[in-house]
């Protein structure tokens, strides 16, 4: 609980970053480790990641700031 002192909110901004980006890099992961044996799911899984990706960062994200 240090990094969330009165007044230094450093702490909380990575939390919520970290929050932000982990699923969709959690799926980037999962696509190129199943994109040889199923190419098709892996496909849908890039896909997914990038849309959670460009919405977590703008919509989320304009909110977080």
């Amino acid at each position: 609980m240090i990094l969330l002192e009165g007044g230094n909110y450093m702490g909380a901004f990575i939390l919520v970053l970290i929050i932000m980006l982990s699923p969709a890099l959690i799926m980037y992961i999962i696509g190129f480790s199943v994109k040889k044996n199923k190419p098709k799911t892996a496909k849908i899984l890039f896909i997914l990641a990038t849309v959670y990706l460009t919405i977590s960062l703008g919509i989320c994200g304009s909110i977080m700031i």
